[in-house]
């Protein structure tokens, strides 16, 4: 089988590539080149997709021996990742920029030129398994629930699966790193990326700031309706925050204050108690089922809105094209704008964009 593994420079992506070669695929790596300015993005031990990291991606393919090329898709990420993260901060909504990335980029633009060009598969170093049933793909958990990334793939099509590999699902990190010692590659103990790439500094909020400019606005208390200061954008919020809130007046019965409510026609920040911020109920749009199978009434499974953690047992079913879930038990910082993931047991059932929460 002809097979493009993407090598994004880390430990992950090289023994992933190293897997497809011992198994005697036909493997070419490739390194993407995400910004038209590469010096701006992360490097060293908070890095991903940077000059730094193509050059450890070349080194591995040179050690594995297997052709290497590097593609320009900073245009596409451009558009694809930042804008669209940046267009739903400004909706209020708050998005996962990774998860973006690996369905706009890695699993649709980088897929869609493989194919095109003769490959049967993308090969990554996510920590996720896959396998098919009758044709049919089923997305699971990884071995190593630490690195389990099932979560950020779970907004692939069937289609995607068929065409991609995951050599890494059943292999825990530290096993990782000491096979890669073994074959001699140089970022054996390379540390993970972290955060956003696009933003160097991690501040979210003056990357967003420069992008959106100013759009003042009430912070208002949820319970009384009084105005309790004034923001420069509900572009700087995201539910469930606690810091950076500006607010001098302490809540009356003396405990913190959170973000509950983002209402960006009116540049309102509705901020309250902690006790408000628990979920039961979670509507999401635009479903995706990676297995091709939509749920067939109510379904208990295990949904989770975080790529790491924010998991709660609970009740879904389909109601006129969208998932409605029912938590058994309440979640905190559930925001619009994230994914849901549902899951039974290790398997993937499917995922959709959260639109509500009550």
């Amino acid at each position: 089988m002809r097979v493009l593994a993407a090598m994004s420079g880390g430990v992950d992506s090289a023994v992933a590539a190293a897997r497809a070669v011992e198994a005697g695929h036909d493997v070419v790596g490739v390194h993407l080149a995400l910004s038209a300015k590469p010096g701006t993005l992360r490097t060293g031990a908070r890095g991903c997709c940077t000059i730094e990291d193509s050059r450890d991606a070349r080194r591995a393919a040179d050690i594995l021996g297997i052709p290497f090329y590097v593609w320009d898709f900073a245009e596409r990420f451009t558009e694809e990742v930042i804008e669209s993260f940046v267009g739903e901060y400004a909706a209020g909504r708050t998005p996962n920029p990774c998860v973006t990335c690996n369905e706009k980029i890695k699993f649709e633009a980088l897929l869609d030129r493989a194919i095109a060009l003769g490959f049967d598969a993308v090969a990554t170093g996510h920590y996720a398994r896959l396998s098919h049933v009758d044709g049919v793909p089923e997305l699971r958990r990884s071995v190593d629930e630490g690195k389990d990334q099932s979560y950020v793939l779970a907004s692939l099509t069937p289609e995607q699966l068929r065409h991609s590999l995951f050599p890494l699902g059943d292999s825990r990190k530290t096993e990782v790193r000491a096979e890669a010692e073994r074959r001699g590659l140089a970022v054996a103990h390379k540390p993970d990326s972290h955060d956003i790439c696009f933003i160097p500094d991690g501040d979210t909020k003056s990357f967003l700031e420069r992008r959106l400019g100013e759009r003042p606005g009430d912070l208002v208390d949820a319970e009384t309706g009084a105005v309790l200061g004034r923001h420069s954008g509900v572009h700087g919020f995201t539910v469930g925050q606690r810091k950076g809130l500006g607010l001098e007046q302490p809540a009356v019965d003396g405990k913190p204050r959170y973000v509950l409510a983002l209402e960006p026609v009116s540049g309102t920040v509705r901020v309250g108690s902690a006790d408000r911020l628990a979920v039961r109920a979670i509507e999401a749009d635009r479903p995706i089922w990676p297995g091709e199978r939509a749920l067939d009434g109510p379904t208990e499974c295990t949904i989770q809105v975080r790529a790491h953690g924010g998991t709660a047992e609970a009740v879904a079913e389909v109601v006129d094209g969208d998932v409605r879930a029912q938590l058994r038990e309440p979640l905190k910082g559930v925001a619009p704008g994230q994914v849901v993931v549902l899951y039974r047991g290790d398997l993937v059932l499917g995922s959709a964009k959260i639109a509500r929460t009550a």
